[in-house]
């Protein structure tokens, strides 16, 4: 299969239009409470790595539908009007999600540069996660 459009290629289109917050802007904890930190891996990978204290997790599957007040799946945490801070793993799921959001309206809305891993690789605390 030959793609027009590869993900490297979505993900770095994003990245022009999308706003990124850098780790060390996060671990000051005061700058993490004044915004809602959304987690949007997977629930194994938050299982098995953990997570940023405070963050909510939204799988990437249902973000939009979250979001979307008119959803039957609106998640009230979305009716606050703190600024959206959406994490992944490296940042291109939080780069492409952070895209969406902004289509959708969502003007307040930044992903973490380097995710998780930048997160982890800069001393950030984590937070285990425990499987329900």
């Amino acid at each position: 299969m030959e793609l027009k459009t590869g993900f490297r290629q979505l993900v770095a289109d994003a990245e022009t239009r999308v706003k990124t917050i850098s780790v060390a802007e996060l671990l000051d904890a005061e700058q993490r409470q004044e915004r809602l930190l959304i987690d949007l891996r997977d629930v194994r990978e938050l299982w098995r790595e953990g997570t940023i204290p405070g963050s909510a997790h939204v799988p990437r599957g249902l973000l939009e539908f979250w979001i979307d007040p008119e959803s039957p799946y609106f998640h009230k945490m979305f009716a606050e009007p703190k600024p959206l801070v959406l994490f992944c793993n490296k940042g291109w799921r939080s780069a492409l999600a952070a895209d969406v959001c902004q289509r959708m309206g969502v003007e307040n809305v930044t992903h973490i540069e380097g995710g998780f891993e930048a997160w982890v690789e800069a001393g950030g605390s984590v937070e285990k996660k425990e499987k329900r």
